[in-house]
């Protein structure tokens, strides 16, 4: 499970003592501060497995300036490899390719004094697991998560919990909840300690591609709500005009916490295929069109580049509460948007 044991117990003491006192804020406590004033975070993935913290330093190191009050740091389910034995036959073995989210959250605020926001998967995990995980986030200080399902197995056609394990980001959502009420695992435990957390799901405007139809998809989002979300951070799109129907939707069925648009733009002619395939989601015609005329990889990127500051500046005009962007390990890109946006 996402562990603390890979960094050691005195550093990561020292570590969270240091961060400044002004940090460690909900990131709905953020919403509420900024008032009016639309903010803007990052999503940052983990370094592969042997890799260093020092490319996520590189990366936020670029984009601090924009004064992010959250980072999040994403998470990704095991995957399955087959290593050849001697005896010809080939192993089916699971590794995790991007460990250590919870240190690296740490490290996060740390360094920056901004908080950070591990994201917790049912995939892969049991619910023991997820409670040890959340108990060492509060050990350490870090109290707001975002509870998602998680992607099915690379290869796998659908999602398949493990055996003791949450089958939908519904049943974590409760699990923090309850630990927020005191409530663990172990029956045995009376008068828990009561955790703190702020809660964070995912929504869809253009309904999750499981979801039976769009109404059903808004019925799922508000259970989440219901059993203690506090905010909604979306799938990434490209026409607005899905982001504005979405919140209308939500508010008239009474979801009314705020509702993050999470924003990437397209940086290769390529994506063209990839992204809707990968993420179910439409590219309006007018974006189609410029970027098929794009005769290099880099004059595609940039027209992906403006069309995400205008949709940027079009949601802030909109008094959203956060532009949130899906970096991706792309500086630059990041960047470029933020300068004009920020």
């Amino acid at each position: 499970m996402i562990a603390i044991t890979e960094w050691p117990i005195l550093s990561l003491v020292e570590m969270i003592e240091s961060i400044p006192q002004s940090t460690a804020m909900k990131v709905t406590e953020h919403f509420k501060k900024a008032k009016d004033k639309t903010l803007v975070s990052f999503e940052v993935l983990p370094p592969l497995k042997g890799g260093s913290m020092q490319a996520i330093f590189k990366t936020l190191d670029a984009l601090m300036e924009f004064k992010p009050p959250f980072i999040d740091v994403t998470y990704h389910r095991e995957e399955f490899i087959y290593n050849k034995r001697a005896s010809g036959y080939y192993e089916k073995t699971s590794i995790r390719k991007r460990p250590g989210t919870v240190g690296i959250c740490a490290a996060i605020m740390h360094r920056y004094g901004v908080d950070a926001v591990p994201h917790l998967i049912c995939g892969g995990f049991s619910v023991e697991e997820t409670e040890n995980a959340l108990i060492d986030l509060n050990f350490l200080g870090i109290n707001n998560v975002l509870a998602l399902r998680g992607d099915a197995r690379q290869f796998e056609d659908k999602f398949t919990p493990e055996e003791d394990g949450h089958k939908y980001a519904l049943d974590m959502v409760r699990q923090i909840a309850g630990m927020n009420e005191g409530r663990y695992l172990d029956a045995n435990i009376i008068n828990g300690e009561k955790t703190d957390f702020c809660i964070g799901v995912a929504g869809y405007p253009e309904k999750h591609f499981e979801a039976p139809n769009p109404v059903s998809d808004l019925q799922f989002t508000k259970a989440k709500v219901d059993a203690g979300a506090g905010y909604i951070v979306t799938q990434m799109f490209f026409d607005n005009r899905k982001y504005f129907e979405y919140v209308d939707a939500c508010r008239k069925i009474g979801i009314n916490v705020p509702i993050v648009p999470g924003l990437k733009p397209l940086t290769r002619r390529y994506q063209l295929n990839s992204i809707p395939r990968k993420f179910f989601v439409n590219l309006p015609e007018a974006l189609v069109s410029e970027i098929q005329k794009a005769k290099t990889d880099e004059a595609a990127q940039q027209i992906g580049i403006e069309w995400c500051i205008q949709q940027s500046l079009e949601l802030k005009a909109a008094d959203v509460p956060c532009l949130h962007y899906y970096t991706m390990g792309n500086t630059d890109t990041s960047r470029a948007i933020a300068e004009a946006v920020v």
